[in-house]
């Protein structure tokens, strides 16, 4: 399994001229108001507070760079659909990811979240048809898994394959609490950034 040596705080952007240099590969996580990237991030490289969590969603306004081995960058996309901020802002974020994604060239690949104990919503939808469309590379990672049980997983995540239309090699079932699937998605990550080439859409 990869090992995580070093992880670091690099980024807080909201124009590109703000990104870090595009040296190396990255990897973008977004979702939902509070389904748990930050989470995520922090498990994967066992560090509590590196990505900043909060109880209250909408708290990522920024897209934010964590230079991880110092070989590569998780990149945590602002939350999308949260219903306390205003319509203007809600579609300055959503163009904020947009230009992210479209003009990152040493993007490699997307994760999506989504919450394991509700349907996929709306937006989930879109923005996975959005990542198809473009023929992104992507998987989508259903979040909280400790959070339900057992017999109401498997509907859970019957729910999801078929609401995303995905199949089980693009799902993976994540908990920040019990770790489980954070050895799959690391070894995910040392393919991804073994890999040559980039994910710009064709």
């Amino acid at each position: 399994m990869l090992k995580i040596k070093k992880s670091q705080f690099t980024a807080s952007a909201v124009n590109p001229d703000q990104y870090p240099d595009a040296l190396l590969p990255e990897i973008a996580l977004a979702g939902r108001s509070n389904v748990g990237k930050s989470s995520l991030i922090n498990t994967l490289v066992n560090r509590h507070g590196l990505a900043r969590t909060s109880s209250q969603p909408g708290k990522t306004q920024t897209i934010n760079f964590y230079l991880i081995n110092e070989a590569w960058y998780f990149v945590d996309l602002p939350g999308y659909g949260f219903a306390r901020v205003s319509q203007g802002t809600r579609e300055a974020w959503g163009k904020m990811i947009e230009k992210y994604l479209k003009g990152r060239k040493v993007l490699k690949e997307i994760w999506q979240l989504v919450d394991i104990r509700h349907p996929p919503t709306e937006l989930d939808r879109q923005m996975l048809e959005w990542l198809n469309f473009h023929h992104y590379p992507r998987i989508v990672v259903a979040t909280k898994a400790d959070k339900i049980s057992k017999n109401q997983r498997a509907k859970s995540l019957k729910v999801i394959k078929e609401q995303l239309g995905i199949s089980d090699d693009e799902l993976v079932v994540f908990s920040a609490q019990t770790r489980e699937g954070k050895e799959e998605l690391l070894d995910r990550v040392q393919r991804v950034i073994g890999g040559q080439g980039c994910c710009q859409p064709d």
